[in-house]
């Protein structure tokens, strides 16, 4: 992005209404409570053809020392620290409130520069419009964050921050053209972190990124956005994504948990790889095993990391207990792979990446026709289905039609005959001799001969 734009302000103003108008998704979550979203949260913003990088930010509010407030407001400042230009909300209806003068103080005094928003302007509820001008911030931009209205203003406001062309519009065109074909031959590899609250999640996010990107302490369930971030390791490009902490659906009962547990949801179902952290004192939980079945029914790669293993006591015991669970309870993703880590202190996250670049792989992998069919005929030799009515199922051909996850057409002779028991066989199996560990297998029945035998 070209520049980067700071949404300020103080809780319930609308920022996240306007960064969700901005980008022209719904990415952040909106809410009518005080205070929902508290990590930044970072989308490319356009209005019209003026293209710039956007900023969510937790609401300002007078706080110090180590609450969770305080922290919050420490990601604001970085967030204004590496902006161009800061956007400071107020409520329009509300009119101007002592914490609205109070930053409007504290932005002066920054080295950022500032344009005054006045938003929730729709219909004739803006009386607060005309208080903005004692905040010392200029004329505000009158808006409707949520009704789309104001956004030429807004566009003139912006558009002097837009850096000038160093290159001719078609050499912008070819360079653009060239970044991108190289991002989708690099492959951005998409991993969703995931877990019960209060596991380390963030923290653990943070280790990997290098630096407090994201809010984390004591307190369960600190983090309620899925909060993404591009980054890269070894080079490897990659966007990772912070989620909520996923509780047992009866226990979610609030209407804003109910939204940052669908934001986790549908990470998961956007991730190629999805990274289960557990606290390894406990082991797994029921809900970490409900966490790792629905990341299995989406397809994704699983790895699980054990975390504050530096913190445990009994390991040999503890990593027992996980062994032991995964095979009597994911048997459909035998060879899952667990990395004993430590986010506090970096423990274990060069082994943890290899896992995830190495189930990655294995999420990919395309296997030939010809080893595949000379495999079921083996196979089914060794042990072939159960006869049914008098007749034995036969398997007739094998081919793989797609990757991510390993999927795989079978032609039998009556396939609704041929029974999840033999279908368990098959995929323990094909794990075995095709080396398939911890991955999702699945498999699409069909009925007739060998579609591709010659007549």
């Amino acid at each position: 992005m070209s520049f980067t734009v700071a949404i300020l302000g103080r809780p319930n103003v609308g920022k996240s209404t306007l960064f969700n108008r901005l980008v022209g998704a719904r990415q952040a979550l909106v809410a009518d409570i005080p205070g929902v979203t508290r990590d930044r949260r970072v989308g490319e913003g356009r209005i019209a053809d003026l293209r710039f990088r956007v900023i969510d930010t937790a609401g300002l509010d007078e706080a110090a020392g180590e609450s969770l407030e305080a922290r919050m407001q420490a990601q604001t400042e970085r967030a204004v620290a590496e902006a161009d230009v800061a956007l400071l909300l107020i409520d329009a209806r509300a009119g101007v409130t002592p914490l609205d003068r109070h930053f409007a103080r504290w932005l002066r005094r920054a080295d950022t520069p500032v344009i005054l928003v006045a938003n929730k302007c729709e219909g004739r509820g803006a009386e607060g419009l005309y208080e903005a001008y004692g905040l010392g911030l200029g004329e505000p931009l009158a808006i409707s964050a949520e009704h789309g209205e104001g956004m030429a203003n807004l566009f003139e406001a912006l558009a002097p921050f837009e850096p000038a062309p160093t290159t001719e519009p078609g050499e912008a065109l070819e360079a653009e053209a060239a970044e991108q074909e190289a991002e989708e031959a690099a492959g951005v590899l998409r991993l969703a972190i995931v877990g019960r609250p209060n596991v380390g999640k963030s923290t653990l996010a943070n280790r990997l990124l290098g630096e407090e990107r994201l809010l984390t302490g004591p307190e369960a369930g600190i983090t309620r956005d899925a909060i993404a971030v591009d980054w890269s390791w070894r080079g490897r490009p990659m966007r990772l994504v912070d989620t909520a902490g996923l509780r047992k659906k009866a226990k979610v009962t609030a209407a804003l948990e109910r939204l940052s547990a669908g934001d986790a949801l549908r990470a998961i179902r956007l991730a190629d790889v999805v990274l289960l952290v557990i606290d390894a004192r406990d082991g797994l939980e029921r809900q970490d095993l409900a966490i790792a079945r629905m990341s299995v029914d989406e397809g994704r790669a699983l790895v699980i990391a054990a975390n504050k293993w530096d913190v445990t006591e009994d390991r040999r015991a503890a990593a027992g207990r996980i062994r032991d669970k995964l095979m009597t309870s994911l048997p459909q993703a035998r060879g899952l792979p667990v990395v004993k880590v430590s986010a506090l202190t970096g423990h274990n996250l060069e082994k943890l990446m290899a896992a995830i670049f190495g189930a990655e792989e294995v999420w990919n992998r395309r296997l030939p026709t010809g080893p595949l069919n000379r495999w079921l005929a083996g196979v089914y030799e060794r042990h072939p289905p159960s006869v049914v009515r008098g007749r034995r199922l036969r398997l007739r051909y094998i081919t793989q039609v797609k990757a991510r996850p390993p999927t795989f057409a079978v032609w039998v002779s009556r396939p609704a005959e041929l029974g999840q028991t033999y279908l368990s066989y098959l995929t323990n199996a094909l794990r075995d001799t095709f080396d398939l560990p911890g991955v999702p297998i699945r498999f699409l029945l069909r009925k007739g001969k060998n579609p591709y035998a010659g007549d």
